[in-house]
Protein backbone atom coordinates (compact mmCIF):
# COMPACT_ATOMS: atom_id res chain seq x y z
CA UNK A 1 0.00 0.00 0.00
CA UNK A 2 0.84 3.81 0.42
CA UNK A 3 2.17 6.06 2.91
CA UNK A 4 -0.67 7.09 5.31
CA UNK A 5 0.51 10.17 6.38
CA UNK A 6 -0.74 13.72 6.11
CA UNK A 7 1.59 17.11 6.28
CA UNK A 8 -0.43 18.79 8.77
CA UNK A 9 1.91 21.90 8.82
CA UNK A 10 1.23 22.35 4.83
CA UNK A 11 -1.74 24.89 3.16
CA UNK A 12 -2.54 22.38 0.65
CA UNK A 13 -6.27 21.02 2.41
CA UNK A 14 -6.22 17.94 3.93
CA UNK A 15 -8.68 16.03 1.20
CA UNK A 16 -6.50 17.56 -1.43
CA UNK A 17 -3.35 16.05 -0.02
CA UNK A 18 -5.30 12.52 0.37
CA UNK A 19 -6.20 13.20 -3.41
CA UNK A 20 -2.55 13.86 -4.72
CA UNK A 21 -1.57 10.80 -2.49
CA UNK A 22 -3.78 8.33 -3.98
CA UNK A 23 -2.80 9.25 -7.64
CA UNK A 24 1.03 9.34 -7.13
CA UNK A 25 0.47 5.92 -5.98
CA UNK A 26 -1.81 4.82 -8.91
CA UNK A 27 0.83 6.50 -11.29
CA UNK A 28 3.98 4.49 -9.78
CA UNK A 29 2.72 1.29 -9.78
CA UNK A 30 2.02 0.99 -6.09
CA UNK A 31 -1.54 0.90 -6.76
CA UNK A 32 -3.12 -1.24 -9.95
CA UNK A 33 -6.34 -0.97 -11.65
CA UNK A 34 -8.93 -3.11 -10.18
CA UNK A 35 -7.28 -2.81 -6.65
CA UNK A 36 -9.40 -2.07 -4.21
CA UNK A 37 -8.81 1.07 -1.64
CA UNK A 38 -10.20 0.10 1.87
CA UNK A 39 -13.10 1.28 2.88
CA UNK A 40 -13.89 5.05 3.97
CA UNK A 41 -13.77 4.30 7.85
CA UNK A 42 -10.59 2.86 7.66
CA UNK A 43 -9.26 5.39 5.15
CA UNK A 44 -10.45 7.87 8.04
CA UNK A 45 -8.68 6.30 10.52
CA UNK A 46 -5.37 5.75 9.00
CA UNK A 47 -5.23 9.49 8.17
CA UNK A 48 -6.48 10.66 11.14
CA UNK A 49 -9.38 12.69 9.69
CA UNK A 50 -13.12 12.59 10.12
CA UNK A 51 -14.99 10.71 6.99
CA UNK A 52 -16.36 13.75 5.17
CA UNK A 53 -13.10 14.51 4.75
CA UNK A 54 -12.10 11.41 2.97
CA UNK A 55 -15.84 10.82 1.32
CA UNK A 56 -14.68 14.39 -0.19
CA UNK A 57 -11.29 13.08 -1.48
CA UNK A 58 -12.78 10.05 -3.07
CA UNK A 59 -15.65 11.98 -4.30
CA UNK A 60 -13.36 14.32 -6.84
CA UNK A 61 -11.32 10.86 -7.43
CA UNK A 62 -14.65 9.45 -8.82
CA UNK A 63 -15.14 12.65 -10.93
CA UNK A 64 -11.54 12.89 -12.22
CA UNK A 65 -11.32 9.06 -13.52
CA UNK A 66 -8.91 7.95 -10.94
CA UNK A 67 -10.99 5.20 -8.80
CA UNK A 68 -14.59 3.53 -9.72
CA UNK A 69 -17.47 3.36 -6.36
CA UNK A 70 -19.92 0.99 -6.17
CA UNK A 71 -22.38 0.67 -3.65
CA UNK A 72 -21.96 -3.19 -2.09
CA UNK A 73 -18.90 -3.53 -3.86
CA UNK A 74 -16.70 -0.67 -2.59
CA UNK A 75 -13.99 1.47 -3.84
CA UNK A 76 -11.57 0.65 -6.44
CA UNK A 77 -8.97 2.17 -8.92
CA UNK A 78 -10.48 2.37 -12.22
CA UNK A 79 -9.23 0.28 -15.27
CA UNK A 80 -8.17 1.38 -18.63
CA UNK A 81 -8.56 5.00 -19.72
CA UNK A 82 -5.67 6.51 -18.77
CA UNK A 83 -5.59 9.22 -21.08
CA UNK A 84 -9.10 10.38 -20.03
CA UNK A 85 -8.20 10.74 -16.29
CA UNK A 86 -8.59 14.51 -15.16
CA UNK A 87 -5.80 16.01 -12.70
CA UNK A 88 -6.93 18.32 -10.11
CA UNK A 89 -4.15 20.80 -10.00
CA UNK A 90 -5.00 21.51 -14.19
CA UNK A 91 -5.20 24.86 -14.48
CA UNK A 92 -1.87 25.90 -13.70
CA UNK A 93 -0.22 22.65 -15.03
CA UNK A 94 -2.15 23.81 -18.26
CA UNK A 95 -0.07 27.20 -18.23
CA UNK A 96 3.74 25.67 -18.07
CA UNK A 97 3.38 22.15 -20.21
CA UNK A 98 1.38 19.41 -21.92
CA UNK A 99 3.49 16.82 -20.25
CA UNK A 100 1.13 14.53 -18.49
CA UNK A 101 2.07 11.46 -16.76
CA UNK A 102 1.79 8.39 -18.70
CA UNK A 103 0.43 4.41 -17.82
CA UNK A 104 3.25 2.45 -15.68
CA UNK A 105 2.31 -0.13 -18.05
CA UNK A 106 3.92 2.37 -21.23
CA UNK A 107 6.73 4.00 -19.24
CA UNK A 108 8.27 -0.27 -19.11
CA UNK A 109 7.53 -0.44 -22.99
CA UNK A 110 9.63 2.64 -23.16
CA UNK A 111 12.44 1.28 -21.22
CA UNK A 112 12.66 -1.87 -23.19
CA UNK A 113 12.47 -0.76 -26.47
CA UNK A 114 16.65 -0.57 -27.38
CA UNK A 115 17.61 -3.70 -25.54
CA UNK A 116 18.68 -6.48 -27.03
CA UNK A 117 16.71 -9.53 -28.54
CA UNK A 118 13.08 -7.12 -28.12
CA UNK A 119 10.22 -8.08 -30.91
CA UNK A 120 8.51 -3.99 -30.79
CA UNK A 121 5.10 -4.73 -31.90
CA UNK A 122 3.74 -1.86 -29.83
CA UNK A 123 5.36 1.46 -32.19
CA UNK A 124 2.74 2.41 -34.43
CA UNK A 125 5.40 3.17 -37.50
CA UNK A 126 6.38 0.98 -40.46
CA UNK A 127 10.09 -0.82 -39.85
CA UNK A 128 12.85 0.97 -41.40
CA UNK A 129 13.25 -1.45 -43.98
CA UNK A 130 9.78 -1.08 -45.22
CA UNK A 131 9.56 2.52 -45.52
CA UNK A 132 10.06 3.47 -48.65
CA UNK A 133 13.72 5.04 -49.77
CA UNK A 134 14.38 7.76 -51.95
CA UNK A 135 16.74 10.19 -53.51
CA UNK A 136 16.49 13.78 -52.41
CA UNK A 137 18.14 16.32 -54.51
CA UNK A 138 21.02 18.55 -53.19
CA UNK A 139 19.74 21.90 -51.86
CA UNK A 140 21.56 24.75 -51.25
CA UNK A 141 20.60 27.30 -48.55
CA UNK A 142 20.07 30.34 -51.00
CA UNK A 143 17.55 27.72 -52.24
CA UNK A 144 16.18 26.87 -49.10
CA UNK A 145 15.32 30.73 -48.60
CA UNK A 146 13.88 30.95 -51.88
CA UNK A 147 11.66 28.17 -51.54
CA UNK A 148 10.89 29.31 -47.98
CA UNK A 149 8.89 32.62 -49.82
CA UNK A 150 6.29 29.95 -51.11
CA UNK A 151 5.07 29.21 -47.30
CA UNK A 152 2.16 30.75 -45.96
CA UNK A 153 0.78 30.37 -42.68
CA UNK A 154 -1.43 27.80 -44.12
CA UNK A 155 1.79 25.44 -44.72
CA UNK A 156 4.38 25.26 -47.70
CA UNK A 157 2.06 25.85 -51.41
CA UNK A 158 4.08 22.84 -53.50
CA UNK A 159 3.19 20.50 -50.69
CA UNK A 160 -0.85 21.69 -50.45
CA UNK A 161 -1.12 21.48 -54.05
CA UNK A 162 0.60 18.03 -54.67
CA UNK A 163 -1.91 16.93 -50.93
CA UNK A 164 -4.57 18.93 -52.47
CA UNK A 165 -4.25 16.67 -55.86
CA UNK A 166 -3.98 13.41 -54.29
CA UNK A 167 -7.29 14.34 -51.95
CA UNK A 168 -9.17 14.90 -55.17
CA UNK A 169 -7.98 12.05 -57.31
CA UNK A 170 -7.57 9.20 -54.52
CA UNK A 171 -9.37 10.43 -51.73
CA UNK A 172 -12.86 11.36 -53.27
CA UNK A 173 -12.46 14.70 -51.23
CA UNK A 174 -13.42 18.12 -53.56
CA UNK A 175 -11.11 21.40 -52.23
CA UNK A 176 -14.36 23.69 -52.84
CA UNK A 177 -15.17 26.14 -50.60
CA UNK A 178 -12.22 23.89 -48.61
CA UNK A 179 -8.51 24.88 -47.24
CA UNK A 180 -5.74 22.34 -46.24
CA UNK A 181 -3.46 23.51 -43.06
CA UNK A 182 -0.24 21.73 -42.79
CA UNK A 183 0.70 20.24 -39.22
CA UNK A 184 3.52 19.37 -38.28
CA UNK A 185 1.94 15.29 -38.10
CA UNK A 186 -1.19 14.21 -37.25
CA UNK A 187 -1.39 14.78 -33.12
CA UNK A 188 -0.44 18.34 -33.68
CA UNK A 189 -3.63 18.52 -35.32
CA UNK A 190 -5.46 16.75 -32.99
CA UNK A 191 -4.36 19.45 -30.51
CA UNK A 192 -5.07 22.53 -32.53
CA UNK A 193 -8.51 21.04 -33.36
CA UNK A 194 -9.32 20.64 -29.45
CA UNK A 195 -7.80 23.93 -28.29
CA UNK A 196 -9.64 25.54 -31.00
CA UNK A 197 -12.97 24.06 -30.55
CA UNK A 198 -13.68 23.69 -27.32
CA UNK A 199 -13.51 24.50 -24.15
CA UNK A 200 -12.38 23.26 -20.15
CA UNK A 201 -14.70 20.49 -19.22
CA UNK A 202 -16.57 19.66 -22.77
CA UNK A 203 -17.28 16.17 -23.58
CA UNK A 204 -15.99 14.50 -27.28
CA UNK A 205 -17.12 10.76 -28.10
CA UNK A 206 -15.26 8.81 -29.82
CA UNK A 207 -15.81 4.82 -30.88
CA UNK A 208 -14.50 2.73 -27.88
CA UNK A 209 -12.20 1.03 -27.41
CA UNK A 210 -9.88 4.42 -29.07
CA UNK A 211 -6.26 4.92 -28.74
CA UNK A 212 -7.72 8.29 -28.06
CA UNK A 213 -7.97 6.68 -24.10
CA UNK A 214 -4.19 6.22 -24.55
CA UNK A 215 -3.29 10.47 -25.11
CA UNK A 216 -2.47 12.16 -21.62
CA UNK A 217 -3.23 15.12 -23.29
CA UNK A 218 -6.87 15.43 -22.55
CA UNK A 219 -6.21 15.75 -18.41
CA UNK A 220 -4.31 19.04 -19.44
CA UNK A 221 -7.04 20.18 -21.46
CA UNK A 222 -9.60 19.47 -19.27
CA UNK A 223 -11.48 17.70 -22.11
CA UNK A 224 -13.40 14.33 -21.36
CA UNK A 225 -13.89 11.57 -23.64
CA UNK A 226 -17.11 9.46 -23.80
CA UNK A 227 -16.20 6.09 -25.29
CA UNK A 228 -19.23 4.66 -27.87
CA UNK A 229 -19.20 1.04 -28.36
CA UNK A 230 -18.97 -0.31 -31.84
CA UNK A 231 -20.13 -3.69 -33.68
CA UNK A 232 -18.79 -5.20 -36.50
CA UNK A 233 -19.95 -2.46 -38.72
CA UNK A 234 -18.29 0.63 -36.54
CA UNK A 235 -19.62 2.91 -33.69
CA UNK A 236 -23.27 2.04 -32.84
CA UNK A 237 -25.68 5.21 -33.61
CA UNK A 238 -28.43 4.36 -31.30
CA UNK A 239 -25.70 4.25 -28.37
CA UNK A 240 -24.46 7.59 -29.94
CA UNK A 241 -27.36 8.99 -29.72
CA UNK A 242 -27.89 8.11 -25.99
CA UNK A 243 -24.85 10.06 -24.98
CA UNK A 244 -25.32 13.07 -27.45
CA UNK A 245 -28.50 13.64 -25.27
CA UNK A 246 -26.75 12.76 -21.73
CA UNK A 247 -23.49 13.94 -22.08
CA UNK A 248 -23.96 16.94 -23.93
CA UNK A 249 -21.13 15.49 -26.55
CA UNK A 250 -19.73 18.89 -28.78
CA UNK A 251 -17.62 16.83 -31.03
CA UNK A 252 -17.28 13.53 -32.62
CA UNK A 253 -13.80 12.18 -33.46
CA UNK A 254 -13.78 8.85 -35.77
CA UNK A 255 -11.18 6.64 -37.44
CA UNK A 256 -13.71 5.19 -40.04
CA UNK A 257 -10.88 3.25 -41.47
CA UNK A 258 -8.45 0.61 -40.37
CA UNK A 259 -9.34 1.97 -36.69
CA UNK A 260 -6.68 2.24 -34.53
CA UNK A 261 -6.41 -0.15 -32.57
CA UNK A 262 -8.94 -2.86 -33.97
CA UNK A 263 -8.35 -2.57 -37.49
CA UNK A 264 -11.77 -2.35 -38.25
CA UNK A 265 -13.93 0.02 -41.34
CA UNK A 266 -16.69 1.25 -40.77
CA UNK A 267 -19.20 -0.21 -43.47
CA UNK A 268 -20.76 2.70 -46.11
CA UNK A 269 -24.50 1.76 -44.47
CA UNK A 270 -23.13 2.49 -40.86
CA UNK A 271 -20.93 6.36 -41.92
CA UNK A 272 -24.26 7.17 -43.92
CA UNK A 273 -26.18 6.70 -40.70
CA UNK A 274 -23.42 8.58 -38.63
CA UNK A 275 -24.09 11.47 -40.84
CA UNK A 276 -27.64 11.47 -40.57
CA UNK A 277 -27.39 11.16 -36.95
CA UNK A 278 -24.92 14.23 -36.17
CA UNK A 279 -26.64 16.18 -39.49
CA UNK A 280 -29.85 15.53 -37.42
CA UNK A 281 -28.31 17.43 -33.97
CA UNK A 282 -25.79 19.53 -35.81
CA UNK A 283 -22.51 17.75 -34.27
CA UNK A 284 -19.40 18.43 -36.15
CA UNK A 285 -17.05 15.23 -36.98
CA UNK A 286 -13.38 14.86 -37.08
CA UNK A 287 -12.00 12.13 -39.52
CA UNK A 288 -8.93 10.26 -38.65
CA UNK A 289 -7.51 9.30 -41.80
CA UNK A 290 -3.89 8.84 -41.34
CA UNK A 291 -3.73 4.87 -42.66
CA UNK A 292 -5.62 6.02 -45.93
CA UNK A 293 -1.95 5.49 -47.71
CA UNK A 294 -1.66 1.61 -46.13
CA UNK A 295 -5.03 0.19 -47.81
CA UNK A 296 -4.88 -2.84 -49.95
CA UNK A 297 -8.00 -2.75 -51.63
CA UNK A 298 -10.48 0.27 -52.13
CA UNK A 299 -12.38 1.46 -48.99
CA UNK A 300 -15.87 2.91 -48.75
CA UNK A 301 -15.93 6.52 -49.70
CA UNK A 302 -14.71 8.80 -46.88
CA UNK A 303 -17.21 10.73 -44.52
CA UNK A 304 -15.12 14.00 -45.94
CA UNK A 305 -16.60 13.43 -49.28
CA UNK A 306 -20.19 12.01 -47.99
CA UNK A 307 -20.25 15.36 -45.90
CA UNK A 308 -17.81 17.82 -46.82
CA UNK A 309 -19.72 20.63 -44.68
CA UNK A 310 -19.69 18.40 -41.68
CA UNK A 311 -16.40 16.84 -41.17
CA UNK A 312 -13.05 17.74 -40.82
CA UNK A 313 -10.52 15.46 -42.71
CA UNK A 314 -7.37 14.79 -41.03
CA UNK A 315 -4.44 12.91 -42.73
CA UNK A 316 -0.67 12.16 -42.35
CA UNK A 317 2.48 11.44 -44.64
CA UNK A 318 4.12 9.87 -41.60
CA UNK A 319 2.67 6.42 -41.20
CA UNK A 320 4.39 5.95 -44.90
CA UNK A 321 7.65 8.01 -44.61
CA UNK A 322 8.02 7.36 -40.85
CA UNK A 323 7.97 9.66 -37.50
CA UNK A 324 11.27 11.53 -38.75
CA UNK A 325 9.09 13.43 -41.48
CA UNK A 326 6.31 15.04 -39.01
CA UNK A 327 3.65 16.08 -41.54
CA UNK A 328 -0.03 16.04 -41.19
CA UNK A 329 -2.58 18.08 -42.10
CA UNK A 330 -6.37 18.98 -41.54
CA UNK A 331 -8.84 20.12 -44.54
CA UNK A 332 -12.26 21.87 -43.70
CA UNK A 333 -13.96 24.80 -44.58
CA UNK A 334 -12.50 27.89 -45.09
CA UNK A 335 -13.06 30.20 -42.19
CA UNK A 336 -11.89 27.04 -39.99
CA UNK A 337 -8.73 27.20 -41.59
CA UNK A 338 -8.22 30.29 -41.02
CA UNK A 339 -9.00 30.26 -36.93
CA UNK A 340 -6.77 26.98 -36.94
CA UNK A 341 -4.00 28.71 -38.92
CA UNK A 342 -4.26 31.35 -36.70
CA UNK A 343 -4.68 29.44 -33.14
CA UNK A 344 -1.05 27.80 -34.97
CA UNK A 345 0.87 30.99 -35.36
CA UNK A 346 -0.09 32.09 -31.68
CA UNK A 347 0.99 28.90 -30.36
CA UNK A 348 4.00 29.09 -31.97
CA UNK A 349 3.59 26.02 -33.05
CA UNK A 350 5.61 26.60 -36.90
CA UNK A 351 5.98 23.65 -39.09
CA UNK A 352 9.74 24.02 -40.26
CA UNK A 353 9.96 24.12 -43.97
CA UNK A 354 12.33 21.05 -44.20
CA UNK A 355 10.25 18.48 -43.51
CA UNK A 356 8.02 19.83 -45.93
CA UNK A 357 10.56 20.07 -48.73
CA UNK A 358 11.27 15.95 -48.05
CA UNK A 359 7.78 15.48 -48.18
CA UNK A 360 7.80 17.16 -51.71
CA UNK A 361 10.48 15.73 -53.32
CA UNK A 362 9.11 12.08 -52.08
CA UNK A 363 5.80 12.94 -53.72
CA UNK A 364 7.25 14.23 -56.50
CA UNK A 365 9.65 11.22 -56.96
CA UNK A 366 9.14 9.46 -60.83
CA UNK A 367 9.26 5.70 -59.11
CA UNK A 368 6.58 7.08 -55.92
CA UNK A 369 3.67 5.42 -56.81
CA UNK A 370 6.16 2.22 -58.03
CA UNK A 371 7.51 1.86 -53.82
CA UNK A 372 4.19 2.49 -52.54
CA UNK A 373 2.64 -0.67 -54.38
CA UNK A 374 5.76 -2.80 -53.44
CA UNK A 375 5.17 -1.16 -49.72
CA UNK A 376 1.42 -2.53 -50.47
CA UNK A 377 2.28 -5.77 -51.84
CA UNK A 378 4.63 -6.37 -48.31
CA UNK A 379 2.28 -5.76 -46.14
CA UNK A 380 -0.38 -7.65 -47.81
CA UNK A 381 2.40 -10.53 -47.39
CA UNK A 382 2.55 -9.99 -44.15
CA UNK A 383 -0.92 -9.73 -43.13
CA UNK A 384 -1.45 -13.14 -45.17
CA UNK A 385 1.65 -14.36 -43.37
CA UNK A 386 0.06 -13.34 -39.71
CA UNK A 387 -3.63 -14.25 -40.23
CA UNK A 388 -2.48 -17.83 -41.12
CA UNK A 389 -0.15 -18.54 -38.46
CA UNK A 390 -2.67 -16.93 -35.82
CA UNK A 391 -4.98 -19.61 -36.62
CA UNK A 392 -3.02 -22.30 -34.77
CA UNK A 393 -4.07 -20.53 -31.76
CA UNK A 394 -7.82 -20.67 -32.15
CA UNK A 395 -9.94 -20.75 -30.37
CA UNK A 396 -8.25 -19.46 -27.25
CA UNK A 397 -7.00 -16.12 -30.09
CA UNK A 398 -9.08 -14.69 -32.46
CA UNK A 399 -8.06 -11.70 -34.65
CA UNK A 400 -10.56 -8.90 -36.27
CA UNK A 401 -9.33 -9.41 -40.02
CA UNK A 402 -8.38 -6.06 -41.39
CA UNK A 403 -8.06 -4.43 -45.21
CA UNK A 404 -4.97 -2.26 -44.38
CA UNK A 405 -3.14 0.17 -42.00
CA UNK A 406 -1.13 -1.16 -39.34
CA UNK A 407 -2.94 -3.18 -36.95
CA UNK A 408 -4.07 -6.90 -35.48
CA UNK A 409 -6.88 -6.78 -32.81
CA UNK A 410 -6.47 -10.07 -30.59
CA UNK A 411 -8.77 -11.16 -28.22
CA UNK A 412 -8.40 -13.99 -25.76
CA UNK A 413 -11.07 -16.27 -24.93
CA UNK A 414 -9.56 -18.38 -22.29
CA UNK A 415 -9.94 -17.71 -18.60
CA UNK A 416 -10.63 -14.29 -17.39
CA UNK A 417 -7.15 -12.29 -17.70
CA UNK A 418 -6.25 -8.79 -15.52
CA UNK A 419 -4.19 -6.59 -16.30
CA UNK A 420 -1.29 -7.59 -14.32
CA UNK A 421 -1.11 -10.92 -16.69
CA UNK A 422 0.18 -8.73 -19.31
CA UNK A 423 3.81 -8.39 -17.55
CA UNK A 424 4.19 -11.69 -18.77
CA UNK A 425 4.54 -10.21 -22.64
CA UNK A 426 7.38 -7.90 -21.44
CA UNK A 427 9.05 -10.10 -19.46
CA UNK A 428 9.37 -12.36 -22.81
CA UNK A 429 10.87 -8.88 -24.43
CA UNK A 430 7.49 -8.65 -26.63
CA UNK A 431 5.90 -5.74 -26.76
CA UNK A 432 2.13 -5.34 -27.20
CA UNK A 433 -1.01 -2.56 -26.70
CA UNK A 434 -3.11 -4.02 -23.92
CA UNK A 435 -6.25 -3.27 -24.49
CA UNK A 436 -6.54 -1.81 -21.27
CA UNK A 437 -4.96 1.24 -22.95
CA UNK A 438 -7.67 1.87 -25.02
CA UNK A 439 -10.83 0.86 -23.33
CA UNK A 440 -11.96 -0.80 -19.90
CA UNK A 441 -11.56 -4.24 -21.38
CA UNK A 442 -8.28 -6.00 -20.49
CA UNK A 443 -8.76 -9.45 -22.86
CA UNK A 444 -7.49 -8.08 -26.08
CA UNK A 445 -4.11 -6.55 -27.31
CA UNK A 446 -3.16 -4.35 -30.48
CA UNK A 447 -0.15 -5.79 -32.73
CA UNK A 448 1.85 -4.08 -35.12
CA UNK A 449 2.03 -6.83 -37.87
CA UNK A 450 4.03 -4.56 -40.05
CA UNK A 451 6.89 -5.08 -38.06
CA UNK A 452 7.40 -9.03 -38.28
CA UNK A 453 9.18 -10.58 -41.26
CA UNK A 454 9.14 -14.38 -41.35
CA UNK A 455 11.99 -14.54 -38.49
CA UNK A 456 10.23 -12.34 -36.52
CA UNK A 457 6.59 -14.02 -36.98
CA UNK A 458 8.39 -17.49 -35.80
CA UNK A 459 9.43 -15.93 -32.39
CA UNK A 460 6.08 -14.30 -31.98
CA UNK A 461 4.38 -17.54 -32.09
CA UNK A 462 6.96 -19.00 -29.82
CA UNK A 463 6.48 -16.28 -27.14
CA UNK A 464 2.18 -16.56 -27.95
CA UNK A 465 2.53 -20.28 -27.28
CA UNK A 466 4.83 -19.67 -23.74
CA UNK A 467 2.39 -17.59 -22.31
CA UNK A 468 -0.83 -18.57 -23.67
CA UNK A 469 0.46 -22.31 -21.80
CA UNK A 470 1.20 -20.33 -18.77
CA UNK A 471 -2.05 -19.00 -18.61
CA UNK A 472 -3.82 -22.22 -18.89
CA UNK A 473 -1.94 -23.61 -15.88
CA UNK A 474 -3.14 -20.94 -13.98
CA UNK A 475 -6.57 -21.28 -14.52
CA UNK A 476 -6.06 -24.73 -14.47
CA UNK A 477 -4.43 -24.82 -11.08
CA UNK A 478 -7.23 -22.36 -10.23
CA UNK A 479 -10.23 -24.08 -11.03
CA UNK A 480 -8.46 -27.24 -8.63
CA UNK A 481 -8.00 -25.14 -5.80
CA UNK A 482 -11.33 -24.04 -5.81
Amino acid sequence: MFMWVLDRSSKLPLFQQIINQIIESIQNGTLSAGDKLPPERKLAEMYGVNRSTVNHALEELVSLGWIVRRQGSGTEVAKGRWGSRQTPDYHWRRLTNLTAPQDPFIEKINELKNTQKTLDLFTGDLPTELIPDFQFPAITWEQVIQEEKKVTKTGYLPLKELIQKNAAKNLGISMDGQDLLITSGSTQGILLLLQTLLQFGDCIATEEPSFLFSLPLFQYLGIRVEGIPCDSEGIQPEKLEKQILAKKIKLLYLNPSFQNPTGRSMSLKRRKEILALCQKYTLPIVEDDVFSELAFAKTPPKLKELAPQQVIYLGSLSKIFGSSIKIGWLIAPKALIENLANAKQRLDAETTIFPQLLATAALRSPDYQQQHQRLIQELKTRSDDFSKTLARFAPEWTAVPINGGLYYWLSWHGNTITRSFWQKFLDRKLLIAPSFLFSDDTSSMRINYTRMDRKDLLDFCKQLEYITNDWQKIASNSKKTN
